[in-house]
């Protein structure tokens, strides 16, 4: 009995770790997009060819 009541009176944190995880990835994923975004929408100096 001890035991069930233990259960039930956890750590909040147990409750939020999975939380806090889904919500660092999604940060993750979501600064890796803007990046690549960033790097395709970069302007690139021009190049002049060299003619032969």
């Amino acid at each position: 009995m001890a035991k069930e009541q233990f259960s039930l009176t956890r750590p909040w944190i147990h409750d939020t770790v999975p939380l806090l995880l889904v919500i660092l990835i999604a940060l993750h994923v979501l600064a890796m997009v803007y990046w690549i975004y960033k790097l395709a929408t970069q302007k690139q100096p021009q190049q002049r060819r060299k003619s032969h």
